[in-house]
């Protein structure tokens, strides 16, 4: 076999191979699961390391399905495409019978008093279950849309809330006036009682 001959079929093998190594790295690439944009929204409100094994939940025709389980206790509202800007929650899932009764009320059309006096009347005769320890919520929201190259929305703004059932100025030192630079206790003395903690 000429020297010739031999370059030529080196080369082809190599050639070969080289192929081979491609279509395997585009199978492998075609096969690498990717980021929902909804989903990747909905978890941006959480810390990153939290935000994998939260469960995310996403509206369909007005009705909010399951779109993804979870794993670590935390429950994420996607975004509504419907509506302008971006907002998303993430919140503990010892929380979501509470949230889930208020868009019941919601959409049977009653207001905010309304909806509080049911929900207040249900966890006091035991029907509505309510959380009695300290559980997060986290809302992230923008006047822009989720940008999925950034993981984030420009100009986001976020709040963090800590729930802490019939909490008072008295029992926890936390002044019920509004303020956007401390925390500051909302809805003082009742089941849902929280702290509001903004981040700029």
């Amino acid at each position: 076999m000429s020297h010739r001959t031999i370059a030529l079929s080196v080369a082809g093998l190599v050639a070969s191979i080289a192929f081979a190594g491609s279509a395997v790295a585009q199978e492998q690439a075609d096969a690498a699961p990717t980021v929902d944009p909804e989903i990747a929204g909905a978890v941006a409100p959480l810390p990153d390391h939290l935000r994998s094994g939260a469960a995310v939940m996403g509206y369909r025709d007005g009705h909010l399905v399951m779109l993804r389980e979870g794993t670590n206790g935390l429950i994420c509202l996607a975004d509504k495409a419907d509506q302008e800007g971006f907002h998303a929650a993430c919140y503990h899932k010892d929380l979501e019978p509470f949230m889930a009764r208020g868009r019941a009320l919601t959409a049977e059309g009653h207001e905010r008093p309304a909806k509080d006096s049911v929900r207040q009347a249900e966890i006091e005769d035991g029907t509505l279950p309510f959380p009695t320890e300290p559980r997060a919520l986290y809302n992230v929201w923008s006047q822009y849309e989720f940008d999925p190259t950034l993981g984030e929305a420009p100009e986001s703004g976020r709040l963090h809330v800590v729930y802490t059932p019939y909490a008072t100025e008295e029992s926890t030192g936390f002044s019920a006036t509004p303020a956007n630079d401390r925390p500051w206790l909302m809805y003082s003395g009742k089941p849902w009682a929280h702290l509001m903690i903004s981040v700029k």
